[in-house]
């Protein structure tokens, strides 16, 4: 149980007020919001917390819970982390894991080791990651410009996942402005058999810099008409979900960067999908207890006290900005060694200090600025895959292998 509790007597929704579900393949959701896989954070521990906040306003937890991106070349290659990545605790249902992959064949066949395992109800392909390392050898989210090479792997995972498996994509508008992907990547995700797309309103070259572009979102679920649309981009809020869907018509959406630090925000969606005023405003005592909840459960998740206090320092800016933590407290509770220590530096604070208002609202992580596309020499000269690109791609997956 989380330590923020239900009211003890939820108002009833808004008149005339309807609850959004989201249907993907055979799994249907009471709020059609869906985590979104973030790399170092959204391991078991963090997905537990959000479907703990998500099912207090909520007929089940809230919406789907994405694992950490995992590569299909090392499942294929039976790497050991990338299998724990991928398996998920009993409470967590239905069991939705991210791939990234560059290869048909290679996609298809660890696909099929997730079937044959039974440890998937729901499959994500990840064609939007714009980190260099990735990108400058044709993966991520410049892979879309070769369509014919997208168009293979989308194949390759719905067949190989079946009727019982729904199979998702998310993608970027494009590598930039003048590369422009999503509109292609949605009409062949329809055309293969993909149950959804989720569209981050940003390209490349944008990185999480600027402003969103829902525009493309409501452009793209004009387009595509078969599946649902989902939007990603800027939702720091529930107000912000729900204004996403209405300029949209988006039929969910997916949350990354707002909820770190705030897994609270997702009973704060269920309850806004739902009609209700409820929001969750947590004082210091409160945000304290959901980082020990938060610790005890990376406990869990790791078996290893030391490096599950570890993982949960990059964590401490987020839950704490816009409270009275000052400089010297942050570093210490940032270099926290264990369950005690985090106890003794939580003892030290102030604990009646009461939610601060606008401080802690909006943005939250770096932003950064526009960034150059890097990308393999030559790969935006034609939308088809040459020998030596098909190469790099090998490589990109290499990189990003073992999770």
């Amino acid at each position: 149980m989380t330590t923020l509790d239900a009211p003890t007597a939820a108002p009833a929704p808004a008149a005339g007020a309807t609850r959004r579900t989201l249907t993907i393949g055979p799994h249907t959701v009471d709020t059609p919001v869906v985590l979104a896989p973030m790399a170092g954070i959204t391991n078991m521990a963090f997905r537990l917390l959000c479907r703990e906040f998500g099912a207090l306003h909520s007929a089940d937890d809230g919406g789907l819970y994405v694992s950490e991106m995992v590569t299909t070349r090392a499942l294929v290659e039976d790497h050991r982390e990338s299998w724990r990545l991928v398996t998920m605790g009993e409470r967590e249902t239905p069991r939705s894991v991210q791939l990234y992959g560059v290869d048909p064949s290679t996609v298809r066949r660890a696909v099929e080791m997730l079937r044959e395992r039974d440890l998937v109800d729901h499959i994500d392909l990840n064609f939007g990651c714009p980190v260099p390392k990735v990108t400058r050898r044709g993966g991520g989210g410049v892979l879309p410009w070769k369509s014919e090479l997208f168009t293979r792997i989308v194949r390759a995972a719905v067949e190989a996942a079946g009727d019982e498996v729904p199979v998702t994509v998310k993608t970027r508008i494009g590598i930039d402005d003048d590369h422009v992907t999503y509109r292609d990547a949605g009409l062949i995700a329809q055309e293969v058999g993909a149950a959804a797309i989720a569209l981050h309103g940003r390209t490349v070259v944008q990185h999480y810099s600027g402003t969103a572009r829902w525009d493309a979102i409501a452009d793209l679920k004009e387009l595509v008409t078969d599946i649902p649309v989902l939007g990603n981009g800027d939702i720091w809020s529930a107000e912000d979900a729900l204004a996403m869907m209405e300029q949209t018509g988006a039929d969910g959406v997916v949350v990354g960067r707002g909820c770190q630090g705030r897994p609270w925000l997702f009973a704060d969606l269920a309850a806004g999908f739902a009609g209700r005023p409820d929001r969750i405003r947590p004082g210091m005592r409160q945000v304290t207890g959901v980082l020990r909840r938060h610790a005890e459960l990376l406990i869990e998740f790791y078996e290893d006290e030391g490096r599950a206090l570890r993982d949960l320092r990059k964590h401490v800016a987020w839950y704490f900005k816009g409270y009275p933590v000052g400089g010297e407290m942050r570093h210490r509770l940032a270099t926290m060694e264990s369950l005690l220590d985090l106890d003794q530096k939580i003892s030290e604070l102030d604990l009646s200090a009461p939610y601060p208002g606008a401080a802690v609202e909006g943005p939250r992580g770096r932003a950064g600025t526009p960034k150059k596309a890097h990308v393999p020499e030559g790969w935006m000269d034609s939308r088809e895959l040459s020998a030596d690109h098909a190469q790099r791609l090998h490589e990109a997956e290499l990189d990003t292998s073992g999770g």
